[in-house]
């Protein structure tokens, strides 16, 4: 305290201190006065001292050899906090101000830019808030390079930016800067590099930028810009990167970019680009990247590509491309990676692929055929060892896996599932040291697993699964002790499960289900503490399930199928307390039988009787803990509704402190006016739904838009404002036709509403389970929505979003019968992502939930809402809820179906309303779709942006469609 008010005097009597000491100059003044603003816990400025007249030599300051005075202020990650007063405008010769990587918060100082010899301010990396000044930029002086990057920044770019005409970098990237992109910005002809990404910029970018002749990058990426990208890009003939990523761009690529001959990198990802890939493609010469993954382009890949010899880079994937590889991609001799999986390619896998010393490549998901690269491998031993990827997965490919494989010694991930391979596994798979994953499932292969497969020492996942293997398990796979996975089931093996597995500590998902494994569970097995999943279904076990550990609660689907196991999971009682069950002899004497029996049933009488006892405790303690969290939460809710009781005249964001600042609401674009006034929009009247998190309202806007009313009644486990504004406004990013767009949201503490497009036709739920027969879904009507569902979540992926909360009543049909996918994400908006609240508030519909949820150490991905998705498909498809409770029973959606994939009577699994009425080359495969999603375990599950180009595949054509409308 006394250096802050020592230093704020020395500030208000400057030339009272200069008069007593001329050498204690602005420069020191102004440093010292910044100082004393901030917090510095790790004392980097401990050589900033108020005695010491030169500030030249301390830490982060550099002077002017010729006029002795401070030029440059550079503190990059020094953890210092505090704001960026207006201290420093005594540092009147400042040429650069670097501040990156620190905690400063607050607005940005408008008057930074007066210091008229600033060249440099780069501010990144920091909390700093509010809009950049209108008149940031008005009179900037020589400023050449400015960066306001990965702060917390909002508004919209100033348009004074386009008079600041010396400027060259720019970079406000990875922020919430809104609004549309100022065609003033391509008057600053000195302009070099351009970084708006990772913001919420929206609408078409001007014409203008084939003005900027000397810009050598922009990246626009992750933003909501649409329509075409400016014709007269090709005029910057000097640009070296383009990155129009993950926005929504339509149409074709433009003609004028054939002239970005200097251009190395190009990346167009996740847009909706349509047409061809044009051959002056093959023009640009410097490309070294060149990704044009996600997006819509069809026909052939162009033969010209081969000219571009500089190519390092080649993403291709998730399109729509057909025909084969060109021959001519052999003369790209600087290529590393290939990525073209996901497409509609046909044709042999090309050999001269393999010869160019590829470190990655990925041709999965498409038609390719013939033979493996048996011969290529051998003939071109030197050319593989580079090889880290190879993923040939989900082709037509046939023959036998190379006796060789092993030479590919850098070989990280192999990937040939689903194919028609046949034959043994090698034996030098072994010797594939580096090689972590390893995928040869659904094939035809045969033999036994190769005792070598110890040699695979850095493996964490084996996926045998699918195949016609037969042996024993190994024993030496224990010395594979990264293995997380292992997946062999839908085989022929036998044998008994080694003991030895349960050395392999890091074991997570064990699938040996479908086998004909024979012996005990070893008792071993309890020591696996990762362990999340265990399936040895549908074998020949027999004896005691091992007791402790994941076993306790192990589902009953998972040791199913062998009718000699025993234990409480299977209820059935075990014959002896010894370890090894007792062989009764079938022609001893009825008595020893007799009393035998009477023994076990005394043993089931005084387990039920202490199950019973249990129960009773557990429901005991269960009423209380509801009436006491009742209690909360009425009382929660009449705190809630008390702060939006408002008088006549009174607007929406006045609070209980009668405070008209304490309520903030916010709309992200559009009117913020409701038409019945703010005290209307609660009402019983309006309530259109209720769900985990909340109530929902329906309500009318000043501008005539109708929207819902979310009312969170989670609010005692909301974050703080701050980050429940920052996660909100992230969700508001989120834009797509199948997805409920979040308007708005209004904030106090006690009280959280969360504004949404409105979708007037109803939930899926009410569409498949209360509506009248006769008003059923068709079944064009429940592909689309299946497809809908499916491409909103694969949008929602690609941004990095989880559900959370999949089910039929968050999934919303609108008037034109497209399904909208509603409360994406919501579980962002608690503190942490706990298993309880999430199994209690968020997934309260039975029978959606991943097995995951259960499992307190899993990591929560993408993968559970596969599996939600993949119930939702079959609850559309079979017109049947997830869980059904019969008078004796309880039916699982998901057993039933897989029940009737098993005994070959998928049809009857068709919602009986449809009368037939349903193609079932397209219903069968659809509901195939749905069983693999709803895998047990994730890794098998695909991800969104296959399910969509899987559904695509298996469509109809138009002319099937018609007949069924």
């Amino acid at each position: 305290m006394l250096l802050n008010l020592f230093a704020f005097l020395l500030l208000a009597s400057a030339t009272a201190v200069q008069s007593l000491d001329q050498t204690f100059n602005d420069d020191v003044l102004g440093l010292i006065v910044f100082k004393a603003g901030l917090q510095d816990p790790n004392a980097k400025l401990q050589s900033w001292t108020e005695d010491d007249n030169d500030p030249c030599n301390w830490v982060g300051v550099k002077c002017d050899p010729t006029t002795n005075r401070v030029s440059q202020l550079v503190l990059d990650g020094f953890s210092l906090s505090g704001h960026v007063g207006r201290s420093l405008l005594r540092l009147q010769f400042l040429q650069t101000l670097s501040l990156s990587n620190n905690n400063f918060t607050g607005p940005i100082n408008p008057d930074l830019t007066h210091l008229g010899g600033l060249q440099v301010i780069d501010l990144s990396g920091n909390s700093l808030s509010g809009s950049i000044p209108d008149d940031f930029f008005a009179q900037c002086g020589s400023l050449k390079s400015v960066s306001f990057a990965r702060n917390n920044l909002t508004g919209q770019i100033p348009d004074s930016l386009s008079k600041c005409s010396t400027l060259v970098d720019i970079n406000f990237s990875s922020n919430q800067i809104s609004g549309r992109l100022p065609s003033g910005i391509w008057f600053l002809r000195s302009l070099q590099t351009l970084d708006l990404s990772n913001n919420l910029l929206e609408g078409e970018i001007p014409q203008g930028i084939g003005y900027l002749y000397n810009l050598r990058g922009i990246s626009l990426a992750k933003n909501r810009f649409s329509g075409r990208v400016p014709g007269d890009v090709g005029s910057c003939s000097q640009l070296k990167w383009l990155d129009l990523s993950e926005n929504y761009f339509s149409e074709s690529l433009p003609e004028s970019m054939r002239w970005l001959g200097s251009c190395s990198s190009i990346s167009f990802r996740g847009n909706s680009f349509t047409g061809v890939v044009p051959d002056w493609i093959g023009e640009l010469t410097s490309l070294e990247s060149l990704d044009l993954s996600g997006n819509k382009f069809s026909g052939w890949i162009p033969f010209s590509i081969g000219n571009l010899q500089r190519l390092r880079d080649l993403n291709l994937s998730k399109n729509q491309f057909s025909g084969g590889l060109p021959e001519s991609m052999m003369n790209c001799s600087s290529l590393l990676t290939v990525d073209v999986s996901q497409n509609l390619l046909a044709g042999n896998v090309p050999s001269w692929m393999f010869g160019m010393g590829l470190k990655s490549a990925s041709l999965s998901g498409k038609k390719l055929t013939g033979s493996t690269v048996t011969s290529s491998v051998d003939s071109m031993v030197a050319s593989y060892q580079g090889l880290q990827v190879l993923d040939l997965s989900s082709n037509a490919l046939s023959g036998g896996i190379p006796s060789s494989i092993g030479v590919l010694s850098s070989l990280v991930y192999l990937n040939m599932s689903r194919n028609r391979l046949f034959g043994s596994i090698p034996a030098s798979v072994g010797e594939l040291k580096s090689t972590e994953d390893i995928d040869l499932s659904y094939n035809l292969l045969s033999g036994s697993i190769p005792l070598g497969i110890g040699g695979a020492v850095s493996l964490k996942e084996l996926r045998l699964q699918g195949n016609f293997l037969s042996g024993k398990i190994p024993t030496q796979i224990v010395n594979c002790s990264s293995l997380t996975s292992l997946i062999l089931s839908q085989n022929n093996l036998t044998g008994p499960i080694p003991a030895v597995i349960a050395n392999l500590s890091n074991l997570q998902y064990v699938d040996l289900s479908l086998n004909e494994l024979t012996g005990s569970l070893p008792k071993e097995l309890t020591n696996l503490s990762h362990l999340l999943f265990f399936n040895v279904s549908y074998n020949h076990l027999h004896g005691e399930l091992p007791l402790g550990g994941f076993f306790n609660t192990i589902p009953a689907s998972s040791v199913s199928g062998n009718p000699a196991l025993c234990g409480s999971v299977v209820k059935r009682s075990c014959p002896s307390v010894h370890p090894k069950p007792i062989v009764l002899n079938p022609n001893s004497s009825g008595s020893i039988g007799n009393s035998s029996s009477d023994h076990h049933r005394k043993i089931v009488l005084s387990i039920s009787a202490l199950i019973a006892i249990a129960a009773a405790a557990l429901i005991a303690i269960g009423v209380v803990a509801i009436t006491v969290l009742n209690i909360h939460v009425r009382s929660s809710m009449s705190r809630a509704a008390a702060a939006l009781t408002l008088s006549g005249g009174e607007d929406f964001s006045c609070s209980p402190t009668n405070d008209p600042n304490y309520g903030k609401l916010v709309m992200f674009s559009g009117d913020a006016d409701f038409v019945a006034g703010a005290q209307a929009l609660l009402n019983k009247e309006s309530e259109i739904g209720r769900g985990g998190f909340g109530v929902v309202y329906q309500a009318s806007l000043q501008d005539g838009r109708s929207v819902a009313i979310k009312k969170l009644t989670v609010s005692g486990m909301i974050k703080s404002q701050e980050e429940f504004e920052r996660e909100v406004k992230r969700l508001g990013k989120i834009r797509h036709h199948n997805l409920v767009a979040l308007e708005g949201y209004y904030w106090t503490p006690s009280l959280h509403l969360l504004i949404c497009e409105f979708v007037p036709g109803g939930s899926l739920y009410n569409h498949l389970h209360d509506g009248p027969g006769q008003n059923s879904l068709s079944w064009r009507q429940r592909f689309n929505v299946i497809l809908g569902m499916a491409k909103g979540l694969a949008h929602l992926h690609r941004m990095n979003i989880i559900h959370y909360n999949l089910k039929s009543t968050n999934v919303l049909i609108d008037g034109s019968g497209e399904p909208k996918v509603a409360d994406f994400g919501l579980a962002r908006l608690l503190p942490t992502l706990d298993r309880c609240i999430l199994s209690s508030k968020i997934q309260s519909a039975l029978g959606y939930m991943a097995p995951e949820f259960a499992c307190k150490t899993v990591k929560i991905t993408e993968k559970c809402d596969v599996y939600g998705f993949g119930v939702l498909v079959l609850e559309v498809v079979t017109g049947r809820k997830p869980v059904e409770y019969m008078e004796d029973d309880v039916v699982v959606l998901c057993d039933m179906v897989r029940g009737a994939l098993e005994d070959g009577r998928m049809e009857e699994c068709v919602d009986g309303r449809l009368m037939g009425n349903f193609p079932a080359e397209e219903a069968i495969p659809v509901i195939k779709l749905g069983l693999i999603c709803a895998s047990q375990v994730p890794s098998n599950r695909p991800d969104m942006e296959e399910v969509v180009n899987i559904l695509e595949l298996v469509q109809c054509s138009p002319d099937s469609q018609e007949e069924l409308e």
